[in-house]
């Protein structure tokens, strides 16, 4: 989810002295991708930044941010956690054995979202009910944990709040490996930013386009009222 505006603040929550510095790979480098880049690499991680359009394109992020460019099937190479956050519709071709060289215990972060009418066309395992994390799931071979799908690009930089602060903003996580979804939480709150266990990915589609969670600016009260309250059936707004 996208949305343009001011800067941000770097190391608003940066990781305390015991936290663990990763190594994190980005797949796409859109405005999620390149705002994750941006407050990942300031809080100290190392990440490799990788987009379909080739490293050389990377250039100017890369300077920005200190973000190594690399080609996708590169992005995984030794990362504890790696970020899918492209088009759904390119999903498919992302490379076969992308996670081969990853470390033991990757965290597959998933930001996607189905959108038939605007970018993605039609795909029929979605309208007949899966789960859009869970057809990601099956393309790429691997868990992922869904989160941030429904967060404005821009609220990654202006809205990170250290814990316990009145106005930190919640999001949804959606995942079925227990210790994925925890280091996954952990780096969510290193980001400045609340989570609340959405269940599982046969869960995930509470958090999916046009439910209630989907674009809240809440606490974890409020999101986890808005989960309880998505309902079932996809909307006519977001099916092909």
């Amino acid at each position: 989810m996208t949305r343009s505006g001011r800067g941000f603040s770097e190391r608003v929550n940066a990781p305390t002295p015991e936290g663990q510095l990763m190594k994190i790979g980005i797949i796409g480098a859109g405005n999620i991708g390149g705002n994750l880049t941006r407050r990942l690499t300031a809080l100290g991680h190392q990440v490799s930044i990788a987009n379909s359009r080739g490293p050389h394109t990377l250039s100017a992020l890369a300077e920005e941010t200190g973000a190594t460019p690399v080609t996708v099937e590169q992005a995984a190479d030794g990362a504890q956690v790696v970020v899918v956050t492209i088009p759904l519709k390119n999903v498919p071709a992302l490379p076969k054995g992308l996670f081969d060289k990853a470390a033991d215990g990757l965290a597959v972060i998933d930001t996607g979202n189905y959108y038939p009418k605007e970018r993605d066309g039609r795909i029929d395992a979605i309208e007949d009910g899966l789960p859009e994390s869970r057809w990601t799931e099956q393309h790429i071979g691997h868990p992922v944990i869904k989160v941030f799908n429904g967060t404005y690009a821009q609220d990654l930089l202006d809205r990170p709040r250290p814990k316990g602060a009145p106005d930190r903003v919640a999001v949804p996580v959606a995942g079925d490996d227990a210790a994925a979804k925890q280091l996954v939480r952990e780096l969510v709150d290193e980001l400045g930013f609340d989570t609340v266990d959405a269940g599982g990915i046969d869960d995930s589609w509470r958090q999916q386009p046009a439910t209630p969670v989907y674009g809240l600016r809440g606490n974890t009260a409020e999101v986890t009222e808005a989960l309880a309250a998505a309902p079932k059936e996809r909307p006519a707004a977001h099916s092909a």
